[in-house]
């Protein structure tokens, strides 16, 4: 079984860098909404959606790295007893398939007192490149100390981080330990090596900085400007030709589904900065989160994105995403943000990414289109049929889930025997109770081992069920028949009877080992 605040780095100074001898134009296409107009769910390449939330998408030598805070362990803000994620880092070589390489450090002993449910948490992981000490420099958003931020490095991009000093910034360095001083921030390193940190004020009511950054990105040098702004955050800075770009989230509103979006210009990143331009009412749904510079084949695009939060529903593990790139004028002014459901980009440099499926998988339906919803438990079950492709033993059932609301008994999944109107009969043929503490808080693959036969071309079913008092457990869907071989049925009565739901199907997959072929 497997395991937000928003702001961006511009790599336009990279990208030389990061382009190899091999690189070749590809073509992708990235999926925001269906054709209905519902987010959808990103899953990576082992099937898992993405936990990564609050950060941005950097270029690094060829590679694209999503960089988020991560919420699969609990995290709630303000919730004292959740636990900190800690920071993951996903890599893709299409902006499509992401492989999760873990976390960008241990979140254990000193960054839960830290970072935990009982502080007021730690966001927004934004990584730049040296090139001239050669390290990558990661910067977060914390609330434990008086100048908000801790910086951490590695000689690679998906670390591990090692922290360095608390840097020094002109703007509340000397303010309360562990008050609300500075938030949200993007780190921008300029196309001459400079670097930059954009940041939030809170103590003057949510005005914008930017400041210069040291030689090393470590700490500020004490230049810097105000945008002289209030109810702002989430800032994003990046640079069009010889124009500043910075973006930002307008009003401000933590984990609200639906801020606007506006963006000011200037000549230099320390100003003066022109007056703001609103391009988004409600930034697609979500609240901005960066702007990262993507080079392609008709040149440098800049792909927006919003987190889309799930306004304080306590659980944004389960909140998706929105990008797509932005569009300027003739004269460079940014226009209105459309919503788009879907894009393609032609890449300058990328490949064909791909699933890893599980070991002997005979069936799935796939990881597109599906959307989250939480009903398991309090007498609702789900009943998700399979026909095997083979006959063997069926060695592993994954079934996509989360939990929501503390359960407080575990996840029952059963195997049955069904008939074609996707109803299950006789007895169960294997029955595993998976505890709560073993299933997160994004829709994961919870996977079982029921290690009995099963016949190819009959129909069988994974019942899904919790006796859980509260909470729920969820189920990542589809309605558009992904597995036309199976169904789904539902039950409010705890199992006992069931209603088929036409062209639904649950996220699952199975496995079937290979029968030993027989020897004289």
């Amino acid at each position: 079984m497997k395991i937000l605040r928003p702001l961006v780095f511009t790599l336009v100074a990279m990208l030389a860098l990061a382009l190899p001898a091999s690189a070749a134009p590809f073509t992708t296409t990235v999926t925001n909404f269906d054709a209905q107009g519902h987010q959808v769910i990103r899953f990576d390449t082992h099937g898992d959606s993405v936990d990564a939330h609050d950060g941005e998408i950097a270029f690094f030598n060829g590679t694209y790295y999503l960089y988020g805070t991560s919420y699969d362990c609990g995290f709630a803000w303000q919730a004292t007893t959740s636990p900190f994620c800690g920071f993951k880092v996903y890599t893709s070589p299409d902006l499509v398939h992401w492989t999760d390489r873990g976390r960008l450090f241990e979140p254990t002993g000193v960054w839960q007192t830290r970072c935990n449910g009982a502080t007021y948490g730690c966001f927004r992981p934004h990584v730049g490149y040296n090139a001239r000490t050669r390290q990558y420099v990661l910067w977060v958003n914390v609330y434990d100390n008086q100048v908000g931020f801790r910086v951490l490095t590695s000689p690679s991009p998906a670390g591990p981080f090692t922290e360095a000093p608390v840097p020094t910034l002109a703007v509340n360095n000397n303010a309360p330990v562990g008050g609300v001083n500075n938030g949200d921030h993007d780190v921008f390193v300029d196309t001459d090596g400079t670097g930059y940190l954009a940041y939030t004020d809170w103590r003057t009511n949510g005005d914008l900085v930017v400041e210069r950054l040291s030689g090393d990105y470590r700490t500020g040098t004490g230049h810097y400007t105000r945008l002289g702004q209030q109810q702002t955050e989430a800032p994003a800075l990046f640079k069009r030709g010889t124009v500043y770009y910075l973006t930002y989230s307008d009003p401000n509103c933590g984990y609200c589904a639906g801020t606007g979006t506006s963006y000011r210009t200037a000549a230099n990143p320390l100003g003066p900065w022109s007056a703001p331009a609103k391009i988004s009412a409600d930034s697609c749904g979500g609240q901005p989160a960066f702007v990262s510079a993507i080079p392609t084949t008709s040149g440098t695009t800049y792909l927006y994105a919003s987190d889309l939060w799930n306004d304080r529903q306590r659980n944004e593990a389960l909140a998706n995403y929105y990008w797509a790139p932005l569009t300027f004028t003739a004269a460079g002014a940014i226009e209105p943000i459309s919503c788009q459901s879907s894009f393609s980009l032609t890449l300058a440099t990328g490949a064909p990414g791909h699933q890893i499926p599980p070991r002997d998988v005979d069936q799935a339906d796939g990881v597109s289109g599906f959307r989250w919803y939480c009903d398991i438990g309090s007498g609702v079950a789900r009943f998700q049929t399979f026909v095997p492709g083979r006959t063997g033993t069926l060695s592993a059932v994954s079934y996509t889930s989360f939990q929501a609301g503390n359960p407080d008994a575990g996840l029952e999944i059963s195997v049955y025997r069904a008939n074609d109107a996707f109803q299950p009969t006789g007895d169960a043929l294997s029955s595993t109770l998976v505890p709560a503490a073993q299933i997160g808080w994004s829709p994961r693959d919870v996977t079982v081992a029921p290690g009995i036969s099963v016949v190819a071309g009959q129909r069988y079913g994974l019942l899904v069920r919790s006796a859980t008092t509260t909470g729920c457990y969820g189920l990542a869907y589809n309605d558009s028949s992904p597995y036309p071989g199976g169904g789904e049925a539902y039950s409010n009565d705890d199992g006992s009877t069931f209603r088929a739901e036409a062209d639904r199907s649950l996220k699952f997959s199975t496995s079937i080992s290979k029968q030993p072929t027989p020897t004289s």
